[in-house]
């Protein structure tokens, strides 16, 4: 692999059936043990001052982490060895990550479209719980699953250079 599949800079002269090899050196059971996946582009060396930027300040940035962290743990109080989201196990995401059918619809409609597999299902559900926690919501929102979805960035890869194999 050259390195530059999907720089903005440089292009990729690999070959479609190379990034295919490549991508499927990770195993998908193996892809399905990490929550997110993203593509992470190249930042320009004048974006890095960061002169400019209207990005969100780091401190309401981690006052939402922390209430989004207290709020776990208030969640798990009574159960030993849970302290997060990322800690539930099955059973946990049964539930308290019940969603209202119209996000229950948005990932019945995912799952086959985009090939997740159950390990994966369950763990867009955690996601999708942590970013309601962050944006301080009680349920499970339909906004809340179509981003953790998006998260699942490789899922999506894996999926494109299967179906073009």
């Amino acid at each position: 692999m050259c390195g530059y599949l999907g720089d903005a800079l440089r292009e990729c002269r690999c070959e479609p059936a190379a990034v295919a090899r490549y991508r499927a050196r990770i195993s998908g059971p193996l892809l399905d043990r990490i929550d997110i996946h993203l593509h992470v582009p190249a930042v320009a060396p004048g974006e890095l001052s960061g002169a400019g930027a209207s990005a969100e300040a780091s401190a309401v940035i981690r006052a939402r982490v922390e209430a989004a962290r207290r709020i776990q743990r208030e969640r798990f109080q009574a159960q030993p060895g849970i302290y997060s989201n990322a800690h539930m196990t099955a059973r946990d995401v049964r539930r308290y990550c019940r969603t209202a059918e119209p996000a229950e619809a948005l990932l019945r409609q995912a799952i086959p479209k985009l090939g997740f597999s159950a390990r994966a299902y369950s763990r867009v559900l955690k996601l999708a719980r942590t970013i309601a926690d962050l944006a301080g919501a009680m349920e499970i929102m339909p906004a809340h699953v179509s981003e953790a979805i998006q998260y699942r960035v490789l899922d999506r890869a894996r999926l494109a250079s299967t179906v073009g194999a």
